[in-house]
């Protein structure tokens, strides 16, 4: 299991270490892997260390210091070596003489800098862009962990010169201009090829839009002792496995569970047949199915139990799904959130819901919206849960006392007891899986459908949302393999990923 704990936790875990160790050499222990990593890059794109151009980006923290020092390493291995200083005074002094001892050289930052920022048009580089655009390789050491909002504008241009020079971007333990904590980005942030992050991830590092500057993240580990529970966990093959329900010799179909799906109308019966696919692939024993599109649901899938006489007359279940396609229809939603099973409320269901009865539930409940719905949810704008999904996830998973699993570029999973970002409780999950082709319509239908199945098979509302989201992404990815994919592919590759995770 990947974890990440924020800043606060990783502060005091570094502060109790350094305590204990002789002055510097944590930051040593940082430096070096830096170091090793900068050095495999060049190996793998130049052949060697020796004679690269590695550009040092060296803001005022501790990150600057382990550019620094790292530089120094690299610099002693042959590279030529420049640290460009964004504040030349609070600049690591150790690490600034350590670098020129290996015959590094510097550059100090200056107004030009960031009237360059301002005119694009000038066509002048001054000596720390012209330094940037010649780098084979550039290392962020701009902002620490501690950082908020944007870079500062002197800091732009040299983040738009990386970008634009073709150099590899090493960030030191995290892009600089994103937020370590919520994975927010607000203003300009230095995109990425390879994130060296020490001691542990954090949150940014896995939430988009930050995770996507972070490029491929690498952990050093420098010793750090950090409490048992993290803030955010993406789980891997080997712990979903642990997840999966298994039947037993003495298992039936009743015994493994029986999950309802309430889905599709007239108008939408695709949702109900998607949404099945995805239950029958769950590890629940049997799939009961109770709305208007039963003879859609029964020529695809003649394994259903199917009912045309709405969720209370559709026999016993283990838990429901609700939702998907449900037009304007308020009754099923209604008569499933009444019943004393785990309950997951998906796409109409989100809307048509009564608040008030959600949170009255005595029994688990599973909301899986997307951003848009989410955003509706809370009375925000789409842009704004977007731009904030670990904070719109913990919010909405609070006003409703119900587990979500919001659907996006980062699915998420959150707890009630995850509350807001200042009440810790259990970890929020990120899912590590999935491509950019499950945005295609009809795929919530299959996963609500298979996460329906795994609530229905025992597994805790948190479990199901996120060992569904995790086959869900492996489908995805086996279905399309590069190429356009459709709802209906993704839940035949369900099995081959329940293989892949079983097999580990």
């Amino acid at each position: 299991m990947r974890t990440a704990y924020g800043v606060e936790t990783v502060r005091a875990a570094e502060r109790d270490l350094m305590a204990r160790l002789p002055e510097g050499a944590l930051m040593q222990r940082a430096a070096a892997g830096l170091a090793a990593a900068c050095a495999d890059l060049l190996g793998r794109s130049r052949g060697r260390v020796y004679g690269s151009r590695v550009v040092l980006l060296v803001g005022s923290g501790d990150n600057g210091g382990d550019a620094l020092y790292a530089g120094a390493r690299l610099a002693r291995r042959g590279a030529g070596v420049t640290a460009v200083l964004l504040a030349p005074e609070r600049a690591h002094a150790a690490g600034l003489a350590a670098l020129r001892r290996a015959g590094g050289r510097t550059v100090e930052i200056t107004d030009a800098d960031t009237e360059a920022g301002a005119d694009r048009g000038t066509g002048a580089d001054t000596a720390a862009v012209a330094a940037v655009r010649r780098a084979d390789l550039v290392v962020d050491g701009i902002v620490g962990i501690g950082g908020t909002g944007g870079l500062r504008p002197e800091a732009v241009p040299l983040a738009e010169a990386a970008e634009r020079s073709g150099a590899t971007v090493v960030a030191v333990d995290l892009p600089s201009g994103v937020d370590a904590d919520t994975g927010e980005v607000r203003g300009t942030a230095l995109r990425a090829d390879l994130t060296v992050t020490f001691g542990t991830h954090k949150p940014g590092l896995l939430v988009d839009p930050a995770r996507g500057y972070a490029g491929s993240v690498r952990l050093v580990g420098i010793g750090l002792d950090l409490p048992a529970e993290p803030e955010l966990e993406a789980l891997q093959h080997a712990d979903v496995a642990r997840l999966l329900p298994v039947p037993g010799a003495e298992s039936d179909k009743y015994r493994r569970g029986v999950v309802g799906v309430a889905a599709g109308s007239a108008r939408y019966p695709g949702a109900a047949v998607l949404a099945v696919a995805g239950a029958l692939r769950g590890g629940a024993g049997a799939v009961r199915y109770a709305g208007p599109a039963a003879r859609d649901v029964i020529a695809r899938f003649p394994e259903t139990l199917v009912s045309d006489r709405g969720p209370k007359h559709a026999g016993r279940v283990q838990a429901w799904v609700v939702g998907p396609g449900a037009g304007d229809d308020a009754g099923p939603v209604a008569e499933v959130l009444a019943a004393d099973v785990p309950v997951l409320i998906d796409a109409d269901g989100l809307r048509l819901a009564d608040a008030s009865a959600v949170r009255a539930r005595p029994a688990p409940t599973l909301l899986t919206p997307h951003a848009g719905e989410a955003a509706a949810l809370l009375g925000v704008e789409r842009e704004e849960v977007e731009a904030g999904r670990l904070a719109a996830a913990r919010e909405l998973a609070a006003q409703y006392g119900a587990t979500v699993l919001l659907k996006g570029s980062t699915t998420l999973v959150a707890d009630p007891g995850n509350g807001s970002a200042d009440e810790k409780g259990t970890a929020v999950r990120v899912n590590p899986t999935g491509t950019s082709w499950l945005a295609t319509a009809g795929s919530g239908d299959v996963l609500s459908g298979l996460a329906g199945s795994l609530l229905a098979a025992g597994l805790p509302a948190r479990d199901a949302g996120s060992a569904a989201a995790y086959l869900h992404g492996l489908a995805g990815r086996r279905a399309a393999d590069g190429a356009p994919v459709g709802a209906h592919d993704v839940a035949e590759a369900i099995p081959g990923a329940w293989r892949d995770v079983m097999r580990g």
